[in-house]
């Protein structure tokens, strides 16, 4: 691939391409990665030769989440449009997805894991939503999370901002399996070698099938999110505390207006 990327790296190993989130320490995913990582898969959603894309992080960090900064009311709109931008590329993506889950997974982070077709996590893996935390609420989690987990688990990981490790990510049904971490590559290493026996036309066909009756409803639902959150969450006090809290290090004060 032609292009050159600072935050995350791209490495081809057909059938496979591998995304790795590189914004040390924590894998943040501000707009540069947004935009980074909207390219890439750009780049590589007409390669023929690659039927699967995996994405991964650090041992410490899958991802932090999204950039706290960029919840601020002037970047706001642009951080929501370009990271959404991302999660649908990746649900509407041919290819096959894979999430290998490693350390913290959290907020956009883990929101990008669980839009992936598969999710590979280690046991002690920190998983969570918690935006509620800083007053806002994940969007993509609230509108795909219950299909997942159900929807009273989904209401209290989102709504408690409750940290979960990768063995309770498997039980929900984040996961489709979690594992030590010595372990990790070898059960991502058996699902590409499957994988990479089949057509990729055939499974780009067949995963289109399979999210058929899901996809309308995401998008519908998302668009949605991602108006409530715009045009009535951020207009809150409680959301501009919130994150003007956390960007000066304190306690949030919360008025409830």
């Amino acid at each position: 691939m032609p292009t050159t990327y600072k935050q995350v790296q791209v490495i081809l190993d057909p059938p496979a391409a591998k995304i790795t989130l590189a914004n040390p320490p924590q894998n943040v995913i501000d707009i540069p990665m947004m935009e980074e990582l909207a390219e890439a898969l750009k780049q590589l959603e007409p390669q023929p030769e690659v039927s699967t894309i995996i994405f991964s992080g650090s041992e410490q960090n899958f991802s932090a989440g999204v950039d706290v900064a960029a919840h601020t009311p002037d970047k706001v709109r642009e951080m929501l449009v370009k990271f959404h931008a991302v999660i649908r590329a990746i649900v509407n993506a041919k290819k096959v997805t894979i999430a290998v889950v490693c350390g913290n997974c959290l907020g956009g982070g883990a929101e990008l894991a669980t839009v992936c077709d598969m999710v590979f996590t280690t046991r002690d893996a920190h998983w969570a939503f918690p935006e509620i935390k800083l007053g806002c609420f994940p969007p993509v989690a609230s509108v795909g999370l219950a299909a997942l987990v159900g929807q009273k688990r989904a209401a209290e990981l989102i709504l408690t901002g409750r940290q979960i490790s990768g063995a309770e990510a498997l039980a929900m049904g984040l996961a489709n399996a979690a594992v030590n971490d010595d372990e990790l590559a070898t059960v991502v290493d058996e699902t590409l070698k499957r994988l990479s026996k089949l057509s990729p036309a055939s499974l780009a066909v067949t995963k289109k099938a399979v999210y058929c009756w899901d996809a309308m409803h995401f998008e519908k639902g998302l668009a949605r999110a991602e108006q409530i959150y715009l045009e009535e969450l951020m207009k809150t006090e409680d959301a501009q505390e919130g994150i003007k809290a956390w960007l000066e290090k304190r306690t949030a004060i919360w008025k409830g207006k």
